[in-house]
């Protein structure tokens, strides 16, 4: 999944994220979704969450449940 749809995406999921300061060489962070920051139930370039590590991107990819 892409993770531009906000349904597809739940607190616990392992996801790869792209950090605002990444967004430029498309470095991925991954983690587990701590919270939806994202209210629209779809982004064009991802939903952004916050992970469990505190890391805040927009997800480009989700993993596992």
């Amino acid at each position: 999944m892409s993770g531009q749809h906000r349904s597809d995406i739940q607190t616990g999921l392992l996801v790869n994220i792209v950090l605002k300061q990444d967004q430029r060489s498309g470095k991925l962070t991954q983690g587990h979704v701590k919270d939806l920051l994202t209210n629209s139930s779809f982004h064009p370039h991802g939903i952004k969450v916050r992970l469990t590590c505190g890391a805040v991107g927009r997800v480009k990819e989700v993993l596992a449940s």
